[in-house]
């Protein structure tokens, strides 16, 4: 038990802090992670030393500002100061973590987004605090407390007794009318035109395969170079995600690497997180070649998660250690899957979808990898076995999550017209969509669906004259379930809201359904390639070449990458 400040209703006063949920509690000397001060972000973490939560506030327009910045995104004024709040606020979306632990923060712990009183735009990362999970809802009024750890002080809440419901915040843009915000085609012209996907290869996949992740880089490379007829002297580009830098597992060293091992002298390259998801290595690879500054462009992706983990958890590697900028880690939100937890959580509560409609999805990709040699997961799976799977972060469960593994894709991009001189055909790009409509902080942006989804898939329709009735089959991202389920409805499969309806009973996305879905297995069961896969998936199938899970007559295909981050999508088809 530790000392907490609250106040509510603009009293002080002491409160002894019980557990986080049942059979959890604080400790003040127990190492929790906590955020790196700066100038720009002391008045936050410090604020509670007098009981007060702050924010930064716009005197032009009255918003609040978070997390801080030096302009005010809602009408750009700099006229900034910091405003004093009643710390009271609307609990928006709440998860229990189950399966991740950090020093300090045993599980099970509540990881909550709290939208503030006055200006619930505004939610706040934080955990809840003396309460039962069972009886949490939605738009539940609740007060901050605060925890002091060395010079910080912690703003968590707790439900205020016998008060009765908020108002939930609303989206700043309605799912349902993001397309009213997409801007239209420039010219008429597409760079689209001049690009076609001509190679692809896949390493060995699997858990822990314990090789350096370079090695998987080359052999996919290499496999991807052969399966387009090509040689090393024939590609002039390079591109990846998420390039160079510490990146753990995530990365084997980026384009410096490859091109140091490999000496290929590309006339263009590119490599980098912030652009259109694990897939934007590919779109931006199009563009050069569109461009005109390269004519065959390499784009690989690897990951080697397994093996990085078993490091760790051997010593052979160190673990991240020191304060951390991030405004989610302090509170245990370490991973993408809390995030969208809650999202999912706020799709339950609006349209009445329920865990089962998730556990749908990763039964389908189950089934879909029985006949992928490939596949990590491949055992028959039941919906019993989904429900009564361990628990990660309400609503997931283990089966909501993809694999880590160990894995390198590569896709070759050439100009199209030498694509038809090599020796397989060539996949032809219809459309790309790419645009930001939404924020892009995860826990301030779109409240019922995985955040950069909506704007891209509607941005991707208006470069086509192709509509989702004409598409024969769908590799969409899913990372988690509801990676997959905000893809489906955001790329127009059924309505805003109607996911329930659509994949109950699984008969839509099976293989010989309306929309045959991630026919490989998906990331749910294939492994966790970051989208790469899918991509090199959707070729397989264009090309008719996948074998027992092929979906007959596939012409046109649509592939998705990424969410939360700026993402992207790619509706392709077979040469006609």
């Amino acid at each position: 038990m530790i000392t907490l400040f609250s106040y509510s209703h603009n009293a002080f006063t002491k409160l002894r802090c019980g557990p986080l949920i049942r059979g959890g509690d604080v400790s003040a000397a127990s190492g929790r992670p906590l955020p790196l001060i700066t100038e720009e972000n002391e008045f936050f973490w410090t604020s509670g030393a007098d009981g007060r939560l702050r924010f930064q506030h716009c005197n032009a327009c009255a918003s609040l500002i978070h997390p801080p910045a030096p302009v005010c995104r809602y009408c750009r004024s700099r006229d900034l100061d910091v405003r004093t709040v009643s710390g009271s606020g609307a609990l928006a979306g709440f998860t229990v973590n189950h399966r991740f632990s950090l020093p300090g923060m045993p599980a099970p712990y509540v990881i909550a987004q709290v939208a503030i009183a006055e200006d619930p735009r505004v939610r706040l990362t934080t955990n809840l605090v003396d309460c039962d999970p069972e009886t949490l809802e939605l738009g539940q009024p609740v007060e901050v407390v605060f925890e002091h750890l060395e010079d910080v002080w912690l703003p968590l809440f707790r439900p205020i007794p016998q008060a009765g419901p908020s108002p939930l915040p609303v989206d700043e843009i309605a799912p349902e009318r993001f397309a009213e915000h997409v801007r239209p085609m420039l010219t008429a012209e597409k760079f689209e035109d001049k690009v076609a996907l001509t190679g692809i290869g896949m390493s060995k996949i699997g858990r822990r395969l314990m090789v350096p992740p370079l090695s998987l880089t080359v052999d996919a490379c290499e496999a991807a170079i052969a399966d387009a007829g090509l040689t090393y002297a024939d590609i002039d580009g390079l591109s990846t995600y998420p390039g160079g830098g510490n990146l753990g597992g995530f990365g084997e060293g980026g384009i410096t690497s490859l091109e140091a091992a490999l000496g290929i002298r590309p006339t263009w390259h590119n490599g980098g997180v912030e652009t259109f998801g694990p897939g934007g290595s590919v779109i931006a690879a199009m563009l050069a070649v569109a461009g005109g500054l390269a004519r065959h462009v390499l784009c690989f992706r690897t990951l080697w998660e397994a093996t990085f983990n078993e490091l760790l958890n051997q010593g052979k590697i160190a673990r991240p250690a020191g304060r951390t900028a991030s405004w989610q880690y302090p509170f245990g939100a370490t991973s993408a899957a809390h995030t969208l937890a809650i999202n999912a959580q706020r799709h339950f509560h609006r349209y009445g979808t329920t865990k089962e409609t998730l556990g749908w999805i990763a039964l389908n990709q189950r089934a879909n990898a029985e006949l992928n040699p490939t596949a990590v997961y491949r055992s028959p799976m039941t919906m019993d076995d989904y429900l009564n799977a361990r628990p990660i972060t309400t609503p997931f469960g283990l089966y909501d999550c993809d694999v880590p593994c160990d894995a390198a894709i590569a896709v070759i991009v050439s100009a199209a017209d030498v694509a038809r001189d090599l020796v397989k055909p060539p996949i032809l790009v219809e459309a790309v969509g790419t645009q930001i409509v939404e924020r892009i902080d995860w826990d301030q942006s779109t409240l019922t669906h995985e955040p950069q989804v909506l704007g891209q898939a509607a941005h991707m329709w208006t470069r086509t004259s192709l509509r989702p009735v004409d598409i024969d089959v769908a590799e969409l991202y899913d990372g988690f379930t509801m990676n997959c389920l905000s893809w489906i409805e955001a790329l127009g499969f059924c309505a805003i809201g109607e996911a329930k309806e659509f994949l109950d009973g699984g008969k839509n996305i099976a293989r010989d359904g309306l929309i045959p879905l991630n026919t490989h297995g998906g990331q749910l069961s294939h492994g966790r390639t970051h989208g790469m896969g899918l991509l090199h998936e959707a070729i397989i199938q264009l090309r008719g070449e996948a074998g027992a899970r092929q979906v007959t007559d596939a012409r046109v295909g649509v592939v998705s990458s990424g969410g939360l981050t700026p993402s992207g999508a790619l509706l392709l088809r077979a040469d006609t």
